[in-house]
Formats: C-alpha cells, sequence, structure tokens
C-alpha cells in the first residue's frame, strides 16, 4: 500500500516504511515547458511506482531545487548547486532514518547525478539504506526534447505551450557535453532546447511513463545498488 508522506497524520506512519523521495529542479526547459518540468515528471513517476511496490510504501514531497547551474543564462531557473544538494540529501537521509526502513530518491534532473553519487556512497559508508534511480528514457533526447514534452502533454497538457516548441540542438549530449560544461545550455542552444519537441504527443507521453513506472519500480523491487549508489537491474 501507497501513501503520500506529507497527507499523513503522524500516528499512521508506519515503522520500518519504505519512503520514495522524487528530486527535481527548477529550470528552464525551452519556451514551451515549465520551470518544474523535472520535479513533475520525478513525482509522477515516484507515485506510480509506489502502486506497484510491495509492503508500505511513502513518497515525500518532491525537493523542487537541484543543481542546475548549466541552466543559470535563463531567467526563472533557480539552482542550488551541488554543495547544497549534497547537504539537503544527507541530511533528509539522516532524518528519514530515524523512522523509515530504506529510502529511494527518483531523480528527474540529469545535473543531480553527480551530487546523488557522493550523498548516497557517503550514506551507505554511515550503514543507511538508501539508493537512487532516475528517470532517463533509453534513446530519448536531451533536453525538453521530443520526450520530455511527451511526457508534460500527458502529464500536465495545460502547461505545455506547443505553439512555442521548436527544435533546438539535435547532436547526441556527448558531442556537446564539453560544451555544456564549459558554458552552459545557452551557448549551444539559444532556446534551451536539446532536441526535437515538435514531434511530442500525449499518446507518447503515456506510452513513456508507464516503461519508466515499470522500470523504477522493478529497480526499487530489486534493490541492487552498484558502488554508485544507483540502483540497478
Amino acid at each position: 500500500m501507497s501513501a503520500p508522506l506529507a497527507a499523513t497524520a503522524w500516528p499512521d506512519v508506519p515503522q520500518g516504511a519504505l519512503v520514495l523521495v522524487p528530486l527535481g529542479s527548477t529550470e528552464q526547459h525551452g519556451p514551451h515547458l515549465p520551470l518544474s518540468t523535472d520535479t513533475v515528471i520525478a513525482r509522477a513517476v515516484a507515485e506510480r511506482a509506489a502502486g506497484l511496490l510491495p509492503g508500505r510504501v511513502l513518497v515525500a514531497p518532491a525537493m523542487p531545487y537541484g543543481a542546475s547551474g548549466e541552466h543559470a543564462d535563463f531567467p526563472g531557473t533557480v539552482s542550488v548547486g551541488h554543495d547544497v544538494l549534497r547537504v539537503v540529501l544527507v541530511e533528509t537521509v539522516r532524518s528519514l532514518a530515524s523512522w523509515a526502513r530504506r529510502i529511494a530518491f527518483v531523480n528527474g534532473h540529469g545535473g543531480n547525478a553527480e551530487t546523488l553519487r557522493t550523498a548516497v556512497v557517503a550514506l551507505r559508508h554511515e550503514g543507511h539504506d538508501v539508493g537512487w534511480t532516475g528517470c532517463e528514457v533509453p534513446g530519448g533526447d536531451a533536453h525538453a526534447g521530443v520526450t520530455e514534452t511527451s511526457l508534460l502533454l500527458y502529464l500536465w497538457p495545460e502547461r505545455v505551450a506547443m505553439e512555442r516548441a521548436g527544435p533546438g540542438d539535435l547532436r547526441p549530449l556527448s558531442a556537446i557535453m564539453q560544451q555544456l560544461r564549459a558554458a552552459g545550455v545557452r551557448a549551444v542552444s539559444p532556446t534551451g532546447v536539446l532536441g526535437d519537441p515538435s514531434r511530442a504527443s500525449a499518446v507518447q507521453g503515456r506510452s513513456l511513463l508507464g516503461e519508466l513506472v515499470v522500470e523504477t519500480a522493478g529497480r526499487i523491487g530489486a534493490w541492487d545498488v552498484d558502488d554508485t549508489g544507483r540502483l540497478v537491474r
């Protein structure tokens, strides 16, 4: 049975529960998607995956800020940076561990991965049963393209401005990563889009979300943690 932690009264919080913590960002997602795109996706995946897992599962409120420095040139972006994010992740787990059996971060923003690795490894060395998993779609484009736009068209269509959706930089992430790290997303794509959102649809979004949910539930259910703290299958 799954439930939202924030809507639960303390006497109803089960000892030894599994807690899923969605981790997102507040950053630009092109001219057509809301700044909360990563958070919306992470929350949706965590909530639906929780329903597929056995036992008592609680879904914590989503963390809306992450390490988004590469998007700092776009108005609206809020980045707390890697150092602050690491402290927040560590202290969140230390607090949850006083009553929760196990904690899994469900990450919707790739820029958080570096911090998740260092924080979760350190926490596991402290003896906490914690892991993390991402919301990556195999073969999906990098940022605000067809993948994320399709997901938002399914999850929150009223906040998607498809009339403003257009192709950005279409090169694979590996080809632009060095420039992204050195100069940020705007140096590569003036609109902030990496991919082609014009091909997105709610039908694709529903299918992609289903795949993400099944994969996430499978990783959490198997609980096989690699040496970076990541849950694998």
